[in-house]
């Protein structure tokens, strides 16, 4: 049986990038070692480098099909396996034979010559993978017909990308190595765009690093390795159904960012009898959140759901593990074991567990009360101790009682009153005192089981008792005072870091600084109101002030409204801080408001100056170019000559003429900004409008060169404003044309736009210039005002955008000014039959 030949595809992101240069390059390397080497078939595409580098490599002779009349060369299948080489070069595997040949598709010609044991070396673009298709129409706007299936290319023995930097490749493009120059400017504005191409390399990139991903797994697989390869980041996400989900997964989808393909994962482990608590609309808005943060859902069934995540998170070979804090108290942790997230932390390995605190795990902040050094809780444990620990331990010194043990039991209740001090404070240690005492008299001094004090030194031994419980119980309260206080003090230095915070966040301060306010001092409702009553900002239930309610004035004209728990006197003076703040906030809110009704009068303020500025000179120019070419005519009578009188009357029809125009510039910019244009929008083929345009300037051959590939396409645009923009651009084209050199205009669709593209060789002007050449009254470079108000390029914009299109200025390649009016096409003409072919390669 034949060995199955290898096949090695070099893949692209875009043409251009170099992949039949690097085929036909490692075919000299590989020939040079005495390996056969043979071209089946390599398209040039007439670039000199690429049939240079061709040069000399054996080739099999093509065939040829006629086809409709036309003659095609395609690769001769039947030669190649009588040949039969080593290796065979074929280029433009995702080609569609011509037809009357033995398969549709190239690829499946290099199916079979694989089957009959010859190695391929072939090249192949990214946007003709199948999977991706809609992808890369998404991203370029062209559709492309010419696909290789993924099952055929993932069974490729070798793929490897041609990586060439966007800017490096419209580079290339505008040296001309790639494309003859009619087409170079068509393609770095429709496919070969920064934003595509670096949106294309990506693409190439991730499919390979998926590929490269599968092979990976199937090494680890076929060895029997468990353990975690950290090639890339992968961030496993534990679902629970709870509300803390959104937390988690907005942190592992961080995380996952942080390094470059990181892939976000989120599981939720289910009972194997469905029984587990669990939240399905919760889960599914999380399932939802996690496609939109570009990760992927996985649900699996364990009983151990610890064991389970560790197992999933090693199966896809995860390097992050993100758990949300445990929601438990500490008495069921203590009843029911260490908990999920102990577990998995023990169980996972070489897997970073990250553990995130959310608002279910641990409650909002609430500034602590100052209502006592220790607290209820722990003066009840204190007495629980006291209670529990006297007879346990009364129990097992009498278990062990001797004639000379009175020494340790007399320590050991000293002991248990110090501990009961540390504990629960003062009251619970003087109980635990006079208990101990008691019981040691009773148990342990003659006579027993009788309380009879005959000894002086017993009654100081429960005095002194009393005082150690006194003393340990002082200092326990007076830390505790001491803990109460700085906790409070962090947790009001927090609230009004969050206050100050949300001032300066802006808008909604606010509300921020009033749901905050509520949340940090417990209470029920706050809401503020202005001066009439009107409410402001509220937060909490109910929105109305209730009779114990607290109101504090906030400036002159507002006032915070709290209802609620009682305030202590250092609460309230916490509030007069929040209550600046909220003077502070709604100051900036006035200021901000104030701005916004101030900014369009400023805007029309320095229109008025522009024009007024632009008056004094061009509206002057004309008008005393007219008045002194009338007066000339009525001071000299009949004493002129014809020629005399003719001059005269021109120059002053010339100057009438050119006041009309900057009027006419005027209204319309007007109009404009106003927004009361009139079009008259209708399918519009291009032509139609760029030959009058030229015919108004009286642009000839000699000036102007011709480049319309819009085939049968038409526009939705209102003839006669478009034919204006087309004046203004190309008369500042022909006027900063070097001489001897021609304006370009050319004509090209993409998807479903149609552009004009006025190109010129001048000066050009700075990218960052770009937005300066639109604004009215601006004339670039002018210094004499012989130019007009300035306004030709802000109204041609501003044509241009009321017919739902755009004019953007490019860079000319070779130096020069490229202005692109793009506008719809009309929608009866389909877009394939104007977007670029599928076959760009």
């Amino acid at each position: 049986m034949t060995k199955r030949g290898r096949l090695r595809v070099l893949l692209g992101a875009a043409p251009g990038v170099g992949k039949t240069f690097a085929m036909l390059e490692e075919a000299r390397r590989i020939r040079a070692d005495g390996v056969d080497v043979a071209i089946a078939f390599v398209e040039t595409h007439g670039r000199a480098a690429t049939a240079a580098m061709a040069d000399g490599l054996p080739e099999v002779a093509r065939t040829t099909v006629t086809h409709r009349g036309v003659a095609l060369e395609e690769m001769d299948l039947d030669a190649v396996l009588e040949r039969h080489p080593t290796v065979a070069l074929v280029d433009e595997l995702a080609h569609t034979n011509a037809p009357g040949g033995a398969h549709e598709k190239r690829w499946q010609d290099v199916d079979v010559l694989l089957a009959a044991g010859i190695d391929v070396i072939s090249t192949l673009n990214i946007q003709h993978i199948e999977s991706l298709n809609d992808v890369v129409e998404q991203i370029t706007g062209a559709p492309q017909r010419e696909t290789v299936p993924d099952r055929f290319l993932r069974g490729a023995d070798q793929i490897e990308v041609v990586d060439l930097a966007p800017q490096a490749l419209r580079d290339r493009l505008a040296s001309g190595t790639v494309y003859p120059a009619e087409r170079i400017d068509a393609a770095l504005s429709n496919y070969f765009r920064i934003g595509n191409l670096t949106a294309l390399r990506e693409l190439a990139l991730l499919w390979l690093a998926d590929e490269v991903d599968q092979a990976l797994k199937g090494y680890r697989a076929e060895h029997g390795i468990s353990s975690t390869w950290e090639a890339r980041e992968r961030v496993v996400v534990a679902l629970t159904g709870g509300p803390e989900g959104e937390t988690l997964l907005r942190r592992g989808a961080r995380i996952a960012a942080r390094s470059a393909g990181g892939e976000l994962l989120a599981v939720h482990v289910s009972s194997q009898d469905g029984l587990r608590t669990e939240h399905p609309a919760a889960l599914t808005q999380q399932r939802a959140l996690v496609e939109k943060l570009g990760g992927t859902y996985h649900q699996v069934i364990g009983e151990d759901v610890p064991t389970a995540l560790v197992e999933f998170a090693r199966s896809v070979n995860a390097t992050q593990l993100v758990l949300g804090a445990s929601r438990r108290g500490r008495a069921a942790a203590a009843l029911t074991g260490p908990g999920i997230g102990a577990t998995v932390v023990r169980e996972s390995g070489d897997i970073d567990v990250h553990m995130v605190n959310h608002a279910e795990g641990v409650r909002r902040l609430a500034l602590p009360r100052r209502t006592g050094a220790l607290t209820a809780r722990r003066r009840l444990l204190g007495f629980a101790l006291a209670i529990v620990g006297g007879p346990l331990l009364t129990w097992l010194l009498a278990s062990v009682r001797s004639d000379d043990s009175i020494t340790s039991d007399v320590l050991s209740y000293q002991l248990l009153v110090v501990l009961v001090a540390l504990v629960g404070g003062i009251w619970p240690a003087l109980f635990a005192a006079v208990l101990s005492g008691l019981t040691l008299d009773f148990f342990f001094i003659e006579p027993l089981y009788a309380v009879h004090i005959h000894e002086p030194l017993h009654l100081l031994a429960v005095a002194l008792y009393v005082v150690i419980a006194v003393l340990v119980s002082v200092i326990v309260d007076r830390a505790a005072r001491y803990t109460r206080a700085a906790r409070r003090s962090a947790a009001e230095a927090e609230l009004i870091q969050t206050i100050a915070g949300s001032v300066l966040r802006g808008d909604d301060a606010l509300q921020a600084l009033v749901d905050r306010t509520r949340e940090a001092f417990g209470l029920r409702a706050a809401r503020l109101v202005d001066a009439t009553g009107a409410e402001l900002a509220a937060s909490g239930q109910p929105t109305t002030p209730s009779r114990d309610g607290i109101e504090i004035p906030v400036g002159a004209d507002a006032t915070l409204e709290l209802s609620g728990a009682e305030l202590a006197a250092s609460e309230r003076r916490l509030l007069t801080v929040v209550a600046s703040q909220l003077s502070a906030a709604l100051e900036h809110r006035r200021l901000e408001r104030t701005a916004r009704e101030i900014e369009p009068i400023a805007a029309s303020d320095r229109v008025r100056g522009a024009l007024l500025s632009a008056l004094s000179h061009d509206l002057r120019r004309p008008l005393a170019a007219a008045t002194a070419a009338i007066g000339g005519l009525r001071a000299a009578g009949i004493s002129l000559s014809a020629d005399d009188r003719r001059e005269l009357l021109d120059t002053a029809a010339e100057s009438l003429d050119g006041l009309g125009a900057l009027v006419t510039d005027l209204l319309d910019v007007t109009r404009i900004q106003a927004g009361a244009l009139s079009i008259r929008v209708a399918s519009t083929d291009p032509e139609s409008v760029i030959a009058p345009a030229l015919d108004e300037l009286g642009m000839g051959p000699n000036e102007v060169s011709l480049a319309l590939q819009h085939g049968d396409a038409s526009v939705q645009a209102d003839p006669v404003l478009l034919q204006r923009v087309l004046v203004n651009l190309l008369a500042n084209a022909s006027r900063y044309s070097p001489a001897g050199e021609r304006v370009l205009v050319t004509t090209s669709t993409f998807a479903d736009r149609l552009e004009i593209r006025i190109i010129d060789h001048g000066p050009g002007i700075a990218a960052e210039k770009y937005d300066d050449i639109f604004v009215p009254f601006q004339r670039l470079g002018d210094t004499d005002n012989s130019t007009g108000l300035g306004l030709g390029l802000a109204l041609s914009r501003g044509f241009v955008d009321s017919m739902h299109g755009t004019l953007l200025p490019e860079d000319t390649p070779g130096g020069g000014l490229t202005m692109v009016v793009s506008l719809p096409v009309t929608p009866a003409v389909p877009v394939s039959d104007s977007a670029p072919s599928g076959d760009l390669s």
